[in-house]
């Protein structure tokens, strides 16, 4: 099941938008549809370990004991199926530990040539978690091939159709996860693929976000990440159509609900062949594939309604879990352990069984009700982008922020205030402020003149050694004040206190030499800082759905109903 030896940047040129059409058999009337739902594998790498502290033989009574503690540790996985909260990973029994410890398959974290900035500790030392949920399309196995038709793309470039960023804040309380179109149109990184040697360049020109997996793996995908958003991924899980279905075969089933009748199947012949009466129905197998893939149907027919429909599902079968009462039987738990292993491929920092439990054990810290669901912020295209998708300037990079600095997008956390320094500022005539116009984004330009307008604003409170720094500047989601040292921190809180800049925003860095204002894409005109750009509120665009709400329904587009 290794990922196919032929890559390629871009996606199918016989398919409109990068989206392959194709049958989904058993599911249905076996009528197509759009991308895919569920992961693929990229190459696989297979080892074997002992299991940790364990021995062979010892007396009937030392037998009758382990079994004992056996079983414990199956209850214990039981509370640890958080885990499951996007993939269905976690602890496993100890008669299995090597079993499944040779399931798992493991590639690279990134590919790209930009080390990740290391993650800022909280006020109690802890750190947040940042993981990459990728599905792929892969046509690389039998079984794959039979899940997803289309026999003129068996063995072609896998594609990252399914993209979504798991974010644990540094005090485990709470879980944000972003969702990005696979329509999503940015520059790709450069990255080598460590199997072949082969370098992609870094994109000159836009490119659809699902290409990323075609450039030497998920790698590649977390390095196009990382370059959007600046956030952090500390680890990547993927899994195909196959581990999609061995999956939600493993968990028996996950309710989810439409509010019409739904058949998947239009007059062309697209569609996932999903066919649903009204109301709440538990899918599993191929008819939890047929869900997740589905894109004619939902909503818009877009991939926007296919990715609200997976965030659904995934917080249905967190809950499903939680409750406990589909898996007490430990052989379905085995089941479920063995179907997950064998469905994933993640990074070397999780490649093993002990690393996912731990992860578990993680993630399970969080109540359902804190955990939530969220797309990234986007408009649609025009002209030669016209169906693709492009982030929302401003708004995207507030959610992308809100992740980097560990806000929570429930918005449960956003009422903590930032002291005020007790250095004294220095007279503000005497204070040096390099202006830099960081307020381009993607597929938008810097304000012109942005940095000169700041600075006279700045120049005009009396800020009279202000300037214009007209370097090589990084675009900037929201304006903020870097300054290097302890001594300066008063001055640059000063200069934030003249312009209505929140001192949240003011920021000790090792990158500077000096007080920096970097003018972000929230502040691209006007004078005085807008004040609702410094609010931590998640945009309504990025259509937060809560873990625990339980009345969540897809709404099903009138040409797909019956």
């Amino acid at each position: 099941m290794g990922r196919s030896s032929t890559r390629g940047e871009g996606t199918r040129s016989r398919v409109r938008h990068g989206a392959r059409d194709e049958a989904v058999p058993g599911v249905g009337s076996g009528a197509q549809d759009g991308r895919a739902a569920g992961s693929g594998h990229g190459r696989r790498e297979r080892r074997s370990e002992p299991p940790e502290g364990g021995h062979r033989g010892g007396s009937r009574r030392g037998r009758r004991a382990a079994g004992k503690g056996g079983r414990r540790r199956v209850l214990r996985w039981v509370a640890s199926v958080t885990a499951l909260l996007i993939l269905g990973t976690g602890g496993a029994g100890y008669l299995y530990y090597r079993h499944l410890n040779n399931n798992i398959k493991k590639e690279d974290l990134t590919l790209g040539d930009k080390k990740m900035a290391e993650h800022k500790a909280n006020a109690a030392g802890q750190t947040p978690l940042n993981i990459l949920i990728i599905g792929s399309d892969a046509r690389d196995s039998e079984e794959n091939q039979k899940l997803g038709g289309a026999k003129e793309t068996f063995g072609a470039t896998p594609l990252a159709d399914v993209q979504m960023l798991l974010h644990l804040s540094a005090d485990r309380s709470n879980i944000s996860v972003v969702s990005m179109p696979r329509d999503t149109m940015l520059t790709m990184p450069k990255c080598t693929d460590p199997e072949s040697g082969k370098v992609f360049p870094a994109s000159t020109q836009l490119v659809q976000t699902n290409a990323s997996l075609g450039r030497g793996g998920p790698g590649c995908t977390v390095a196009a990440w990382y370059e959007l958003t600046g956030i952090t991924i500390d680890h990547f899980m993927m899994i195909d159509f196959a581990g999609v279905v061995s999956m939600a075969d493993a968990v028996g089933g996950v309710p989810v609900c439409v509010d019409a009748n739904i058949h998947s199947r239009g007059r062309d012949g697209k569609g996932s062949g999903l066919k649903l009466e009204k109301g709440t129905h538990p899918v599993k197998g191929k008819q939890a594939l047929a869900w997740l893939r589905t894109r004619y149907g939902f909503e818009d027919n877009t991939d926007l309604g296919r990715a609200k429909a997976q965030q659904q599902y995934l917080n249905s079968m967190v809950r499903e879990l939680r409750k406990g009462t589909k898996l007490t039987d430990p052989g379905k738990l085995m089941d479920l352990a063995d179907a997950a292993t064998n469905a994933l491929t993640v990074d070397n920092g999780l490649g093993t069984v002990k690393k996912l439990y731990d992860l578990a054990e993680e993630l399970k810290k969080v109540p359902t009700e804190r955990i939530t669901m969220s797309t990234m912020p986007n408009v649609y295209g025009t002209g030669a982008l016209d169906g693709r998708v492009l982030p929302k300037p401003g708004e995207a990079e507030q959610v992308f922020r809100m992740v980097r600095e560990d806000i929570p997008l429930d918005g449960k956390a956003s009422k903590r205030k930032t002291q005020v320094t007790k250095d004294l500022a220095a007279p503000v005539a005497e204070i040096a402020v390099a202006v830099r116009n960081g307020t381009a984004t993607t597929g938008t330009a810097a304000a012109e003149g942005r940095a000169s307008a700041v600075r006279d604003l700045l120049v005009d409170a009396g800020f009279t050694k202000a300037s214009v720094d007209s370097g090589n500047i990084e675009p900037a989601a929201r304006t903020g004040l870097l300054f290097p040292s302890a001594e300066l921190e008063g001055d640059a809180q000063a200069v934030a206190k003249a312009l209505g800049i929140p001192v949240s925003q003011v920021k000790k860095s090792t990158e500077v030499s000096g007080i920096v204002l970097a003018v972000g894409a929230d502040w691209r005109e006007g004078g005085s800082y807008p004040a609702k750009a410094g609010e931590e509120k998640t945009p309504e665009s990025a259509k937060a759905l809560n873990g625990a709400d339980e009345k969540a329904c897809m709404h099903v587009n009138p040409n797909y109903t019956w």
